[in-house]
């Protein structure tokens, strides 16, 4: 309420109980701030700065946070994208489910299951790509040349397995997606990551269009 930009708290509170992800007030404050919020969960960190671009306003705020701070703490950047083909095999194999043998004919099932694998499954690709190359762009524009990485699954799991693979030392999202509802408090891929991923993350709030 008195105007700061950024909050800082830890995950975890005194009255912890063993095997929490998130402590009740971090909870509460991560729903409820409309800044941007750092959530410690280590002490020490190296390590790069890691941003999950998904082509929202919130997450490109992310990135001018790591940015600025990459470059006051000469820290390599780092933008992964996900995108999520399963949803698209998954609503194929319910439509023939529930095809008859007649309806799956007139419908042409594995005609259209073969068109999705070779134009939706790129098209995918390709517009996740386009998310990097702009993320790439606005980097540049700050004078940062930043790394990028396209991951192909369900978006907090791809990046939950990368972050274990190469912990950085803080992981940016922005606080809701691009498909997010009006008035929604958080997005359910960073509301995981948020429980999820063992390293500090920061929040974004703001949006950059």
């Amino acid at each position: 309420a008195n105007g700061y930009d950024l909050v800082v708290m830890g995950v975890l509170g005194l009255g912890a109980v063993k095997n929490s992800l998130i402590g009740s007030v971090c909870e509460r404050v991560m729903r409820r701030i409309d800044r941007d919020l750092i959530i410690v969960k280590k002490e020490e960190t190296t390590g790069k700065y890691l941003v999950a671009i998904d082509g929202s306003p919130n997450s490109f705020a992310g990135l001018m946070s790591a940015i600025a701070l990459a470059k006051v703490n000469n820290i390599e950047v780092e933008a992964v994208a996900a995108f999520d083909p399963d949803y698209h095999y998954t609503a194929f194999k319910s439509i023939e489910s529930v095809l008859s043998e007649e309806a799956g004919k007139v419908f042409k099932f594995k005609e259209q299951e073969k068109l999705h694998e070779e134009i939706i499954d790129k098209g995918l690709a390709k517009i996740y790509q386009d998310h990097l190359n702009t993320a790439a762009d606005l980097a540049k524009e700050k004078g940062v040349e930043i790394k990028t990485t396209l991951l192909s699954g369900k978006p907090f799991k791809e990046i939950l397995k990368y972050v274990e693979k190469e912990p950085p030392a803080l992981l940016f999202m922005g606080r809701v997606g691009f498909h997010a509802a009006p008035g929604l408090d958080i997005g359910s891929n960073t509301e995981n990551c948020i429980r999820l991923v063992p390293c500090n993350i920061m929040v974004a709030s703001g949006e950059v269009k």
